[in-house]
């Protein structure tokens, strides 16, 4: 009852706080990107702050978070940590889904912050649009983030990383370091209710640039699932 309770204060807190956010958002884009990223950092902040005082979760962080020009490929369990990485980045670059961006009004907030949509039907146009994006993004040191599994995913499961990480991986030639997060454990993905804990991060080895496709795809792999009962 207690965390019904208190996913339901959540609720009645964060979303408005969204809605005001992605407005201003809107209006400080109208003035530069850096400022939009500035608010959109702001709203990382809203939420932890909000999952720690109101839902009662706290983060724990065990390694290094990486700055510069890297990618980070995240293990994707909740939707905690597709907001939360706006507190452990300044400027994250994140490659999402095209449709995502699609939506009035927060796609353009996304567009002007440096979200880069992935159009998975349009072949070479694609990877032409890709390349071109995150250049812009590696030409200013900021750090290139994926969800290799596309999707959420119950804890303790282990699909099979996209074939686009490996794509991704040949394509810019930059070293990956996989982040495994246990989020599923008291923010399931799907569910209302959300308790209180401590949702880690686990920072793996830094998998270098130029391995072949394969390895770096079972590296990554085995590194984002680390904090399953079920990993190697």
């Amino acid at each position: 009852m207690l965390a019904a309770a208190r996913s339901a204060l959540f609720a009645l807190l964060f979303y408005p706080l969204t809605a005001v956010t992605v407005a201003a958002c809107g209006v400080a884009g109208l003035f530069s990107a850096q400022l939009l990223r500035r608010v959109a950092r702001l709203w990382g902040f809203i939420h932890r702050f909000l999952c720690r005082f109101v839902l009662g979760q706290t983060v724990r962080i065990i390694g290094t978070v990486p700055t510069g020009p890297v990618l980070i490929v995240f293990k994707h369990e909740s939707m905690f940590e597709t907001i939360d990485l706006l507190c452990l980045f300044a400027e994250p670059v994140v490659i999402a889904k095209q449709e995502l961006l699609d939506i009035p009004g927060w796609g353009w907030a996304a567009r002007r912050h440096g979200v880069i949509g992935l159009k998975r039907d349009d072949g070479a146009k694609a990877i032409r649009h890709l390349r071109t994006e995150i250049a812009k993004a590696t030409g200013s040191g900021r750090p290139i983030c994926l969800f290799p599994e596309g999707t959420r995913v119950p804890h303790g499961e282990r699909p099979a990383i996209r074939a686009g990480f490996a794509a991704l991986y040949q394509l810019l030639g930059l070293p990956v370091v996989p982040i495994a997060v246990d989020s599923g454990l008291i923010s399931p993905r799907r569910s209302f209710i959300k308790r209180p804990g401590i949702i880690t991060y686990k920072v793996g080895e830094t998998i270098a640039a130029g391995l072949p496709r394969h390895e770096a795809e079972a590296m990554a792999h085995a590194a984002i699932n680390a904090l399953n009962p079920t990993a190697d």
